[in-house]
């Protein structure tokens, strides 16, 4: 189970509580316009209920040890929420796992995401043992497409009509980095002689 509470040098990601559903439904909804054509939980017509159950399934996910959820905070404002950020496991056999994020609209562009997920790979990697960590990224998502690039990815093909969106199905990329490959990007090692 990876640790309830992360650091990186900006940031502090931590699992949800109760006491963050204002300010995690706060960022949803200044955020939708943005995440609507991405995300199937992100629908316009959003309610607090939502939030609740959200932040009710999440708290019980990371008791059954199935997926754990994160807010991402700003250490010199730790009563915003500014992103969420999440990890799971897609097989334990093959010990991969799958994250998934997002960063309220607002806050784009100042590398809150990339931060994030390089915090979480190191716990992935290091602290959990996974082989591999994957991303699925709806086509069309060049933000989130830039975070896995400038993380070192590997876009290995699309996945086709993956998800329904709006009674749309969208393609979405298939990203991975391997354990070897985080290592050697750690020490500084040129990608493509791995």
């Amino acid at each position: 189970m990876p640790k309830p509470l992360l650091e990186t040098e900006r940031l502090i990601l931590r699992r949800f509580s109760r006491r963050d559903h204002t300010t995690y439904d706060e960022a949803a909804r200044a955020s939708l316009p943005e995440l609507n054509q991405w995300l199937p939980w992100a629908r316009m017509d959003y309610e607090h209920g939502d939030t609740t159950a959200f932040i009710r399934e999440s708290q019980q996910a990371w008791k059954e040890d199935r997926a754990w959820d994160y807010t991402i905070r700003l250490k010199d404002d730790l009563e915003r929420h500014v992103g969420s950020i999440s990890l799971w496991t897609v097989s334990k056999l093959g010990k991969i796992a799958e994250f998934g994020y997002w960063v309220r609209t607002d806050e784009h562009s100042k590398g809150i995401c990339t931060e994030a997920v390089e915090r979480m790979l190191e716990e992935a990697f290091t602290s959990l043992g996974y082989h591999k960590v994957t991303l699925r990224i709806a086509v069309g998502n060049i933000a989130s497409d830039r975070v896995a690039e400038k993380l070192g990815f590997t876009r290995e093909g699309v996945l086709r009509e993956e998800l329904l969106i709006r009674g749309n199905w969208v393609d979405h990329s298939l990203w991975s980095l391997l354990d070897r490959e985080y290592r050697a990007l750690r020490r500084g090692e040129v990608r493509g002689s791995m």
